[in-house]
């Protein structure tokens, strides 16, 4: 992360770089700006039909609770709203719901719909209880469903680990480092942990298309037995590594973005988790180190303060 143009790598993907694809082509910044937006919805997919009713279970699995809950809430309304609809066009006999109200025949469909039955109205003649009949068995699959989906997601596997708002290049050691920080949230641990860092670009190709590629950074430490509490990934810096072969004005031109991969198996529930996080190289401070999370309070016992966890300071000069 030099501000130099180095003219020789001595890792193939590097030379590509250069050869095929230095700065974005002119009209190119656009484009390589709309797909790099975080913000997918940013993102217009074309040729690809609306999958929404065909893969509904996703949906319902990924949207936001909010975003469920509305949803949820509102076909819920719309399907009993539709059959007392349903009731009245249909002059529907139900007991103790005089003159077909609307009002009471919403609530008679929510009891059965719900399978709650009060028993205050009742279906009286053929085309009552053939509706009634078909609200109840839909209801039953609904319910079925509904609780399949809400019980997914509340026991979905996401492991609590929480990242440092920024990396830092720590210039005291030999060769520098990237140094990023993890900080393991609960009170079980994360078991066989395996961590992949990638330096993430996006290159115009031959033909002028936008490409992503993904060159790997090498860790002093990639696999961790258990992380527990705290963990700090290091990076040297060295002459093999991307980021020393690639200047700064490259960096931004690529719109250069590193990637964390954490994978693990939860030790509470043993599921395995998958965790990502990303840093454009502008959060890469130089010269910096992390505020230690440790405290001793001098009688044996040791406090680990998560308030911490993004705090960075100024590294020390070692030789004064």
């Amino acid at each position: 992360m030099k501000g130099d143009h180095r003219q020789k790598g001595p890792v193939e993907w590097s030379r590509l770089l250069r050869g095929r694809v230095g700065l974005p082509l002119q009209g190119q910044e656009n484009a390589l700006d709309a797909v790099q937006q975080h913000d997918r919805s940013a993102v217009i997919r074309v040729g690809i039909g609306s999958n929404f009713w065909t893969d509904l279970y996703h949906h319902a699995l990924t949207t936001s609770w909010p975003r469920f809950m509305g949803w949820s809430t509102l076909a819920y309304v719309v399907i009993n709203l539709a059959f007392a609809l349903l009731y009245r066009l249909c002059n529907a006999h139900i007991n103790n719901a005089a003159d077909l109200d609307l009002l009471a025949l919403f609530f008679f469909s929510v009891q059965t719909l719900s399978t709650v039955g009060y028993g205050v109205m009742a279906p009286t003649g053929h085309i009552a209880n053939a509706l009634v009949s078909i609200e109840a068995l839909l209801g039953m699959m609904i319910n079925a469903l509904s609780t399949g989906v809400v019980f997914a997601r509340f026991s979905r596997p996401r492991a609590q680990i929480l990242f440092s708002q920024v990396g830092v290049i720590s210039q005291q050691a030999s060769p520098p480092a990237l140094c990023i920080r993890l900080a393991n949230s609960r009170k079980s641990a994360v078991l066989a942990m395996e961590v992949q860092l990638s330096l993430s670009q996006f290159v115009i190709g031959e033909g002028g298309y936008p490409t992503r590629i993904f060159s790997p950074l090498k860790l002093l430490q990639s696999q961790v037995p258990e992380l527990r509490f705290i963990e700090t990934l290091v990076h040297p810096i060295d002459s093999t590594s991307p980021l020393t072969l690639l200047s700064l004005e490259q960096l931004d031109a690529t719109h250069a973005e590193i990637l964390v991969t954490v994978r693990g198996t939860d030790e509470a529930t043993g599921q395995a988790v998958l965790l990502q996080r990303s840093y454009d190289h502008a959060r890469m401070i130089r010269g910096m180190r992390f505020v230690d999370m440790v405290i001793h309070d001098g009688q044996g016992v040791y406090r680990i303060d998560y308030r911490r966890l993004h705090d960075i300071e100024e590294e020390v000069d070692r030789a004064l």
